[in-house]
């Protein structure tokens, strides 16, 4: 049975399983769904349009599904919908979408720390780490396992790849490529990501050539058309070396100066 202190507010209408914790002066609101394991700490609040998967813990004076803050939102019924074993630590908001059934998104086994802010539509990958005060707009696309050091900033519209680091205070105005470490203001590329992707279990020889890939795109003063083309004749097939073409083959990469050509000329 659901362990809900009495000094909790649990609106009748939200969906709470049996195995919740719900600590004194939480507010849950109607149209809410909490799944197994969770845990709500004291002062969270999970407003309408909720879907909290199992074992995540929310911390204090976080505040879930917030409404958007953008002009465009008329009241339309939305939605953020979380996975499974997050920690969402104190004060992080987290907006719903914009758009009639639209959702805001967080992955499963995520860090999100305080004072984060996550803006509508955007969608968190799986075992991300947002650090302190991170802010992100909306519809911004975050990769699996990515890391946005604390006071990082992302854009609107912007698309991180998948193994990133992004270096605390950053402000992120493009896209930014799979597998690298980015730095400075303004941003630019700092090097391949080696230290997480071998801890996360990538060969030597894989990084390597994830390497060869960026000094290409970021290390010669070659088009983007033609960096793709010498990748694709130096660098042995595999899916990271996959991974890097269609990323940049499919975003705008007017980022950190890289020397850009539309790659349909």
């Amino acid at each position: 049975m659901a362990t809900i202190s009495n000094l909790a507010f649990v609106h009748p209408g939200a969906k709470i399983d049996d195995d919740v914790t719900i600590d004194a002066f939480a507010y849950i609101d109607d149209d809410v769904v909490i799944g197994k394991g969770c845990h709500i700490h004291p002062h969270a609040s999970v407003l309408a349009g909720a879907r909290i998967g199992q074992n995540n813990e929310i911390f204090e004076g976080a505040i879930i599904a917030a409404t958007p803050q953008d002009f465009r939102w008329k009241g339309q019924r939305s939605y953020v919908v979380i996975g499974n074993n997050n920690k969402i630590r104190e004060q992080v908001i987290i907006n719903r979408s914009i758009h009639a059934e639209g959702k805001t998104v967080i992955g499963n086994d995520s860090f999100i720390m305080a004072q984060s802010h996550i803006g509508h539509d955007s969608e968190i990958g799986n075992y991300c780490v947002l650090g302190n005060a991170v802010k992100i707009a909306g519809d911004v696309k975050i990769g699996n396992y990515s890391i946005l050091s604390s006071h990082a900033l992302v854009h609107e519209k912007c698309q991180v790849g998948e193994w990133v680091l992004v270096k605390g205070g950053c402000r992120v105005n493009g896209n930014v490529p799979p597998f690298v470490v980015m730095a400075h203001n303004p941003i630019e590329y700092f090097g391949v990501n080696a230290y997480v992707l071998k801890k996360g279990g990538k060969s030597p020889e894989i990084i390597d050539d994830i390497a060869k890939c960026y000094r290409h795109v970021f290390q010669t003063s070659t088009s983007l058309f033609n960096a793709l083309r010498r990748i694709g004749e130096d660098v042995d097939q595999s899916p990271e070396r996959d991974q890097i073409i269609d990323f940049i083959k499919g975003h705008d990469m007017k980022l950190a100066a890289i020397p850009y050509v539309d790659l349909e000329d």
